[in-house]
C-alpha cells in the first residue's frame, strides 16, 4: 500500500460525504458498504488488492465520518448514487471502475450502473439482494410486515430508543444472538465482527430505519437483464439476510454473471471465508482486465 488520503466532498443537497483512498493502479476498486456499516466488511480485502489497485471506501449518508441529510427522507438508494457520483467526480475518477457492494451496497452499485453504465467496467455483489431487502429475511415476510411499525416506534420515540439501542448493542447480548441466529460463529473472529457492532451502536436509529426503508422500497429486478458489464456474485451458503435462492435469482437475470458459493457462510461471508473471497474476486479481476481498454456501456 503506497499512498493513503481522506477527503469530505460535498453532494447534491449540501450533505458532506467522507471518502478515503488507498492504493494505487488500475482498475480503482469501489468499496460501498451495507447499512449501518461503515467498513468493518473490507477488513481483509483492503490489504490484499491495495498494493495492485486504487481503492475507493466511502460512509453513506448518516454513516461515520459522512453527514446526515437535513431531510431525512432522502436516506434512499437514489440519494446514495447521488453521492457516489459525487465521490467519483472528486476522487478524479475519469475512467470506468469496477463496484464492489455488500448487502445494501449491492442495491447501491446495481442502481448506479442502471444510471451510469458508462462509469461501470464490473460489479462485484456480495453477499446481498438485488431489492426489497427486508422482504425474505430469514425466508419469512415478518420482518416486512413488522418493519412499518418498528419505522414508526423508532421514529416517535427516539429520545427513548437512542440510550436503549446503544446499550442493547453494546451488550454480549447482541454478539451472542448474531452467533446463534444470524452469523457463522465457528468461521468469523470476535474482533472481526465487533466493529459492526461498534458502527450500529453509535449510529442514529432514525437514519438506520430511514436508510432500511430506502432498501426495502428499492428494487434493480427490472433492469438487470440490462446489465452488460462482467459481474461476480458471491453468495453464503447459509445467508438468512439474503438467503442463497436471491442470489441464484440474480445469475439468472443478468447475462454475464458468475456466482460463487462460500459454503457453510452467512451475510457475512466476506470475514468468515477470506481467502475464498478474495481468491474469487482476483479470478475476476484477471478476466475483467485493463478497464481503460474496455468500450463504455
Amino acid at each position: 500500500m503506497d499512498s493513503y488520503s481522506e477527503k469530505t466532498v460535498e453532494s447534491f443537497d449540501g450533505t458532506p460525504i467522507w471518502y478515503r483512498t488507498i492504493g494505487s493502479g488500475h482498475p480503482t476498486l469501489v468499496l460501498c458498504d451495507g447499512v449501518g456499516c461503515t467498513g468493518y466488511i473490507w477488513k481483509y480485502f483492503i490489504p490484499h488488492f491495495s498494493n495492485r489497485h486504487r481503492i475507493v471506501h466511502w460512509n453513506y449518508r448518516g454513516h461515520g465520518k459522512s453527514g446526515t441529510p437535513t431531510n431525512l427522507d432522502n436516506l434512499g438508494i437514489e440519494e446514495c448514487c447521488e453521492d457516489l457520483e459525487a465521490v467519483l467526480d472528486d476522487a478524479g475518477e475519469k475512467e470506468p471502475v469496477v463496484l464492489l457492494g455488500h448487502s445494501m451496497g449491492v442495491q447501491v452499485i446495481l442502481e448506479f450502473c442502471h444510471r451510469h453504465p458508462e462509469r461501470v467496467c464490473a460489479l462485484v455483489a456480495l453477499t446481498g439482494s438485488y431489492g426489497r431487502a427486508v422482504d425474505h429475511v430469514h425466508d419469512s415476510s415478518i420482518v416486512k410486515t413488522l418493519f412499518p411499525l418498528i419505522k414508526e416506534g423508532v421514529k416517535s420515540f427516539n429520545p427513548l430508543v437512542k440510550p436503549f439501542w446503544r446499550r442493547l448493542i453494546h451488550s454480549q447480548v447482541a454478539y451472542h444472538y448474531a452467533t446463534l441466529f444470524e452469523i457463522n460463529g465457528s468461521l468469523i473472529k470476535k474482533e472481526d465482527f465487533y466493529p459492526y457492532l461498534e458502527q450500529l451502536a453509535n449510529m442514529d436509529p432514525v437514519v438506520f430505519v430511514q436508510t432500511l426503508e430506502g432498501a426495502a422500497r428499492h428494487t434493480a429486478e427490472p433492469y438487470l437483464s440490462e446489465i452488460t458489464q462482467p459481474t461476480l456474485i458471491i453468495a453464503g451458503e447459509k445467508d438468512k439476510f439474503t438467503p442463497h435462492w436471491i442470489s441464484r435469482r440474480m445469475h439468472s437475470l443478468i447475462p454475464s454473471a458468475k456466482l460463487q458459493t462460500l459454503p457453510l457462510c452467512s451475510h457475512t461471508g466476506p470475514i468468515e471465508m477470506p481467502d475464498l473471497t478474495n481468491l474469487s474476486i482476483e479470478k475476476f479481476l484477471s478476466e475483467v482486465g485493463d478497464c481503460r481498454k474496455r468500450k463504455a456501456h
